[in-house]
């Protein structure tokens, strides 16, 4: 059975749990037309409609790069700017109502190249340009990893390159963020880079980037033991935030993609429970916030379910800490008034 699809996450409905918890979502995506064998191809404004009003009281979310809709010409390091351009003109729809009280892109995390060290400076000025309420910073994936099947999409080491630290003092300066996905073993090279930019706010993304598929099958307790080392090191730089989700992305090794029928809250809480509250024991709530990262993570699982399981792992927290998992740090730390 191909995994994902809107009728296959169907098989598995419940009711919506604490349905009058605020939430702001800090991160999915918009694209159009990706490749074939992509599940979910398309997912504009109503396929998010269709999740965020699945039940639960989504106020505002978040949308962060997907290398979606860049500038067909013109210098290469602007293309980038073609996609928050386009993001722009979503969240404007969202937010005149029609569709819906939620606020969707309320805060927009575009891409700039770090790379280009005191030149990206232009750059992230025709990002701030294109949506001058809305852009917070930029995503930058780092990801490497040794295993030939892994899509790197950086050099091995890039965290520790001159010009990409340069680049990121440059967006420190500007008052800007950095969303930062990574695969695991870069961990420790995430807490060098956050304590040689201490100003810079940080965000990590998906939980540090676990796999546990190809060459890290069979070798789950190393992988949780490396992974935990991490995290402890990048949680121990007061500049990083971490976004709780991702592990509905097949590179987690679940395999819930696969089932006949789609999992449910309850059994999806209690696997998700000794990741979500390492992290959560490391950064403290306030540094916490929890992601949907659809629609990849839609693969896996209904938005409805998703949240349902947050809030199954949740509740030995107090109300003021789950505020913050839920909503207070992604609004804090993306600046959304919603």
């Amino acid at each position: 059975m191909p995994f994902g699809g809107n009728d296959w996450l169907a098989l598995t409905q419940e009711p919506t749990l604490e349905p009058e918890i605020p939430i702001c979502d800090p991160h999915h995506h918009f694209w159009d037309l990706r490749p074939n064998g992509i599940p979910y191809q398309r997912f504009l404004i109503h396929e998010l409609n269709a999740d965020i009003y699945s039940g639960h009281n989504v106020r505002s979310t978040v949308f962060v790069e997907a290398r979606s809709m860049y500038r067909a010409d013109g210098p290469v390091e602007m293309r980038p700017v073609g996609e928050v351009e386009f993001v722009q003109g979503l969240a404007a729809a969202s937010a005149s109502g029609v569709y819906g009280p939620s606020r969707a892109a309320a805060a927009i995390v575009g891409h700039a190249d770090l790379k280009l060290a005191d030149k990206v400076k232009p750059v992230l000025e025709a990002l701030q340009a294109a949506s001058p309420n809305r852009f917070r910073g930029i995503r930058h994936n780092v990801s490497w990893n040794a295993d030939p099947a892994f899509e790197n999409r950086e050099t091995e080491g890039i965290l520790g390159d001159s010009k990409f630290r340069e680049g990121a003092k440059v967006l420190s300066q500007m008052g800007l963020s950095l969303d930062m996905m990574l695969s695991f073993p870069q961990l420790p090279e995430l807490a060098d880079f956050a304590k040689s930019v201490p100003d810079l706010p940080i965000i990590l993304n998906h939980m540090g980037g676990v796999n546990r598929i190809g060459v890290y099958v069979g070798r789950e307790d190393e992988v949780l033991a490396d992974w935990k080392r991490g995290i402890a090191a990048v949680a121990a730089c007061p500049n990083v935030t971490v976004k709780l989700g991702g592990m509905g992305m097949p590179r987690w090794g679940f395999g819930w993609h696969g089932r006949n029928v789609p999992i449910g809250s309850e059994e999806l809480a209690e696997a998700m429970t000794p990741w979500k509250s390492y992290c959560i024991e490391q950064f403290g709530p306030n540094r916490c916030m929890l992601e949907s990262n659809f629609p990849p993570d839609k693969v896996s699982f209904s938005y409805n379910v998703m949240y349902n399981a947050f809030k199954r792992l949740s509740k030995s927290y107090s109300d003021s800490e789950r505020a913050a998992m839920f909503h207070d740090t992604a609004t804090r730390v993306y600046r959304i008034d919603v």
